[in-house]
C-alpha cells in the first residue's frame, strides 16, 4: 500500500523538491530556445551576475533559468510562466491569434480555479477580463505588471539569498 508523504523523511522530500526544480529548469531552457526569449549572451562574467537588476536577470537565459528553478523550488513557478506567456502574447504578429492566446492565458492563469492561478486582486482580474473583449496587445499589461512587481519585491530578494543564486554567480569560476 502507498503511504502518504508525511511518513517520508524530510531529507527525501527536500531532495524530491530539488529534483523537481532542476528538472523544471531543463524544460524551461528548451521552452526559451523555442520562444527565442533572450538575445543576450548565455555566458556572463561573475561581475555581471553579481550586479544584475531584476530586469537584467529576466533578460538573460542563464538568469531566467536560475530564477525559474528557484520559483519552482518555492512552488510558485506560475508567476514566471504567466509573465513569459504575456511576453509571448505581446510579441504575437497575427491579430487572428490574439483572441485564442488571450483566452488560453486567462483560463490557465487568471480565472478562478485556473490550474496555474496567479495571485491577482479582484479588480485586476475584472479589468483584464474587460480588456480581453478587444484582445489588444496590451490587454494583459496591468496583470503582468502586478505579477512582475510581486516577483521583484517578494521573490527576487529571497532568490538573491538562495543557494541557487550562489551557484549561479560562482558558475564557471576557476
Amino acid at each position: 500500500m502507498c503511504r502518504s508523504l508525511e511518513h517520508l523523511p524530510i531529507s527525501c522530500l527536500e531532495r524530491a523538491k530539488e529534483l523537481k526544480a532542476r528538472f523544471g529548469s531543463f524544460l524551461l531552457k528548451q521552452e526559451l530556445n523555442i520562444m527565442g526569449h533572450s538575445q543576450k549572451p548565455d555566458k556572463l562574467t561573475l561581475d555581471d551576475r553579481q550586479k544584475w537588476s531584476f530586469h537584467e536577470l529576466l533578460a538573460h537565459k542563464e538568469g531566467l533559468c536560475a530564477f525559474t528553478t528557484f520559483l519552482s523550488s518555492e512552488y510558485s513557478e506560475e508567476n514566471i510562466a504567466f509573465y513569459l506567456a504575456c511576453e509571448d502574447y505581446r510579441n504575437t504578429k497575427s491579430s487572428s491569434k490574439l483572441c485564442v492566446k488571450a483566452r488560453k492565458i486567462y483560463e490557465e492563469f487568471i480565472c478562478s480555479d485556473a490550474p496555474r492561478e496567479v495571485n491577482l486582486d479582484h479588480e485586476t482580474r475584472s479589468i483584464t477580463l474587460k480588456n480581453m473583449e478587444q484582445s489588444t496587445l496590451s490587454c494583459f499589461n496591468l496583470a503582468q505588471s502586478k505579477i512582475y512587481t510581486l516577483m521583484e519585491k517578494d521573490c527576487y530578494p529571497r532568490f538573491l539569498k538562495s543557494a541557487i543564486y550562489q551557484e549561479l554567480i560562482t558558475q564557471h569560476v576557476g
